[in-house]
């Protein structure tokens, strides 16, 4: 018998070109390149979509802490694939 959790299979891959089809991003047809995906989620981080702030406090490895934008999760069913990311088994053929 198989234990653990099963990862789902999902249409999107790091390093992908994808679209927002679908929330607030979706206005203006933007693009970006996917950063990271986590399929058990279901969520995608894709590179210039859905900025968020977060509030940082100082550290040494940064010493003026304030407020700094980046990048937030989008819902994988929100991406639709603009252009595939080239891989080692395709660039080998």
């Amino acid at each position: 018998m198989k234990t653990g959790i099963r990862k789902p299979k999902v249409h999107i891959r790091r390093d992908d070109i994808v679209s927002v089809i679908s929330g607030d991003e979706a206005a203006g047809g933007k693009t970006g390149k996917v950063l990271k995906v986590d399929p058990v989620k279901g969520y995608a981080i894709v590179e210039g979509l859905n900025f968020i702030k977060k509030h940082m406090r100082k550290t040494q490895d940064n010493p003026e802490g304030g407020i700094i934008e980046k990048e937030g999760p989008i819902a994988i069913s929100n991406l639709k694939v603009v252009e595939r990311a080239q891989r080692k088994s395709e660039k080998s053929k």
